[in-house]
């Protein structure tokens, strides 16, 4: 089925995303299969977590085969009846994990770990680069105080900064992570006997988001990198990630590696194409930054909020309320950082709790 730019291969999958359904458990490929785990409360619906049956460890009868896990989604009860469901249907149960991959630190991807590796003993592992908030665990009050602040700077309104900011039942969710046991390099085949899947970092929806590349069955499990048709959320949120849109762009160049391959993504459905719909991703974004150029040469935003509130969105600015007015603002901010790296000399202010960056625009 040819979906202008991209071919979908997954029909089912395709129809169950259109008719808004979980679509069921597939074998994609000998020892591949996906498992879609409830994304619960969200429009999302699900994560598509990905199954890689490798070896035994020491080889013909050496030994339990290794498996690895990517992305396990949305951690609830719900959710794991499914993914164990899905493991018993690919004839394996959680003992079996060798390995769990997350390709970035969001909760419908990295929420389900600690569950599945209290199970399974198996290790987490995260891209190299891939930022986790320990660094608040000692201080909720300054967590909550310098995310507000944030807010503030970017010109919110008081009347929204309650329902924009992050509160201290958030700082508990959030620091509720424990360190992964490993970190994957760019480049680096994944410790799992008789897999061939390499890292590949890709910046930008998070600081140290990683695909992976399955060489030996021509596979690339893109994580949310790159969707077949939702473009990826990019923003100004994660301490210490400078650019994120610069780095977002630089990650679309390398996808190359995987042009040919079957395309594997964290949400909606398989496809072919992927090259195209990289181009695509790259028009839309830098369509929305010339749209944030237009509303700086007209000269009457001054914050982030003016810049926000004058952008095209889907149904209306105004219908932007609570989390979803939060990503609105942080994806402006994002493109107000890279405009300025690219050298737009027009004044806003940009914070992001501590430090705080002053940005030429």
């Amino acid at each position: 089925m040819e979906d202008i730019l991209i071919t979908v291969t997954a029909e089912e999958q395709f129809q169950a995303w259109q008719s808004k359904v979980m679509p069921a458990v597939e074998q994609v490929r000998p020892g591949v299969w996906s498992i879609p785990v409830p994304f619960v409360g969200n429009p999302m619906r699900y994560t598509l977590c990905y199954v890689l049956v490798g070896d035994t460890a020491g080889g013909a009868g050496g030994g339990a085969r290794e498996v690895a896990l990517v992305d396990p989604g949305w951690d609830s009860d719900e959710g794991w009846a499914v993914l164990t469901a899905g493991l018993s249907t690919a004839g394996l149960s959680p003992k079996d994990i060798t390995g769990i991959v997350v390709t970035h630190f969001h909760p419908d991807h990295l929420g389900m770990a600690a569950r599945l590796r209290e199970a399974s003993g198996a290790w987490v592992a995260l891209g190299e680069h891939e930022l986790l908030p320990t660094h608040w665990r000692s201080d909720p009050g300054r967590f909550v105080t310098e995310d507000r602040e944030q807010f503030t700077a970017w010109g919110v309104p008081a009347e929204y900064l309650d329902e924009v900011s992050f509160q201290a039942e958030t700082w508990a969710q959030m620091t509720n992570v424990e360190e992964p046991q490993r970190r994957l390099a760019d480049g680096e085949l994944i410790p799992v006997a008789g897999l061939k899947v390499r890292v590949l970092s890709t910046p930008g929806h998070t600081p140290g988001s990683i695909c992976l590349v399955d060489e030996a069955n021509q596979l690339i499990l893109t994580g949310d990198h790159v969707l077949p048709k939702i473009t990826p959320h990019v923003s100004l949120e994660a301490q210490n990630h400078v650019d994120p849109l610069g780095d977002y762009f630089t990650s679309l160049d390398i996808m190359g590696v995987g042009a040919d391959m079957e395309v594997l993504p964290a949400h909606e459905y398989r496809f072919r194409g992927l090259m195209a719909r990289v181009a695509q991703l790259r028009e839309h974004t830098l369509e929305r930054s010339r749209e944030v150029i237009a509303v700086l040469d007209a000269g009457e935003a001054g914050s982030v909020w003016d810049v926000s509130k004058e952008l095209t969105w889907s149904r209306g600015f105004d219908s932007l309320r609570g989390f979803t007015l939060r990503l609105a603002l942080a994806e402006t901010a994002s493109h107000l950082v890279y405009l300025s790296a690219q050298g737009r000399d027009v004044a806003i202010e940009v914070s992001r709790g501590a430090p705080t960056l002053f940005v030429e625009v």
